[in-house]
């Protein structure tokens, strides 16, 4: 058999086999579609959205997955997928702090798929008001960085609102130097977010040690303003100089090359256990020695892990300090169940501010 015979056999089959995953995908979006008719029939104001359900399917993806395709891009696929079905049941609102091409865009892009509808706001601040306010199904915030920390103003925003956290994005962020095409001795200003710019500040001092650094509210604002201004360039992602139509003068200019941002989903109602979740609280302990101590103590003695601990001021008095934690396990399993019981009657202060799936992708 010819190359040519043998090629065209393979594509014959591959097109067999395009006609069949069409035909599947057909009949999974007509049972999302029978899913939500029962629940209209049951609730006119039924939730389709069921985060520990999706996180469950991606999980048992990527469990059976046997290549070649890899288990992250497999996950990839369904998550699309899932997106698609979903919106023929209610399309999703998911807000984010924007503008269009920052990396909370792609964030929530990729923990709700390509199928919602995503609304760009201005700030942290807005995307907790139009979820509160029920224009907005889910918002998006970034909250911690691996590099530079947390992101206060998302942890203060907790201590009002009475939002819920119902999942949770991690997003390796890779930075570029993007601007109209030019040699980089011409530059003379560099914008981008404070955060960015700490988080290239070793490739900044190398590179372009002379260059004006301009901090400014997002990356996407950043690669604006560099095309419109003479001898300028931006730090930000690849969606923002395909969005501002900006060449890539130097790519992975990040300083730790493992750089990942933390993204928050947040609204209204909170999911059931998936089996690898989170938790995450806000806490006051008395002031007292071994206070702090003494009200974790509960989660030890459960073999409740602990993740993360931030402490923030609680506006309330100087020196008075709002604990952030997030521990491993959802609270309704019952040893978590206990330690929160037993951390709520030592706390001065207690909210539960969501349990969530771990991520998966």
């Amino acid at each position: 058999m010819s190359e040519e015979e043998q090629l065209g056999e393979i594509r014959r089959r591959i097109d067999t086999l395009d006609q069949q995953i069409q035909d599947l995908l057909n009949r999974r979006a007509e049972a999302a579609v029978e899913v939500a008719h029962i629940k209209l029939s049951a609730d006119p104001n039924a939730v389709f959205y069921r985060p520990e359900r999706e996180a469950q399917i991606l999980r048992m993806v990527k469990a059976r997955n046997r290549g070649p395709l890899p288990d992250e891009e497999m996950a990839r696929l369904f998550r699309e997928i899932m997106s698609a079905c979903l919106a023929l049941e209610r399309p999703l609102q998911v807000a984010f702090l924007g503008p269009e091409g920052t990396f909370t865009q792609a964030a929530a892009l990729k923990h709700f798929g390509h199928s919602v509808r995503t609304q760009p706001l201005s700030s942290i601040s807005d995307v907790f008001q139009e979820v509160e306010n029920d224009k907005a199904d889910f918002g998006v915030v970034p909250v911690e960085n691996s590099s530079e920390g947390v992101v206060n103003h998302t942890l203060d925003m907790f201590i009002s609102s009475s939002l819920q956290i119902c999942g949770e994005v991690s997003l390796r962020i890779h930075h570029n130097l993007l601007g109209k095409p030019q040699a980089m001795e011409e530059i003379r200003t560099v914008f981008s977010h404070q955060q960015s710019l700490a988080q290239c500040r070793n490739w900044l001092d190398r590179h372009l040690p002379y260059v004006e650094r301009v901090a400014v509210g997002s990356n996407a604002e950043a690669a604006r303003l560099a095309a419109e201004t003479a001898h300028a360039a931006a730090i930000a992602g690849e969606t923002a100089a395909e969005l501002y139509d900006l060449d890539i003068l130097a790519r992975n200019i990040e300083d730790e090359p493992d750089n990942t941002t933390r993204f928050l989903v947040i609204g209204r109602h909170n999911g059931g256990p998936s089996g690898d979740d989170k938790t995450s609280l806000m806490v006051t302990t008395r002031n007292e020695a071994g206070g702090l101590y003494r009200l974790l103590a509960p989660l030890a003695e459960r073999g409740v892990s602990m993740t993360r601990i931030e402490s923030r001021p609680s506006r309330r008095g100087n020196w008075d300090y709002v604990f952030f934690i997030d521990l491993l396990g959802h609270r309704d399993e019952p040893e978590v169940a206990k330690a929160l019981a037993a951390l709520q009657r030592l706390a001065g202060m207690y909210k539960e501010l969501g349990s969530y799936p771990r991520a998966v992708l």
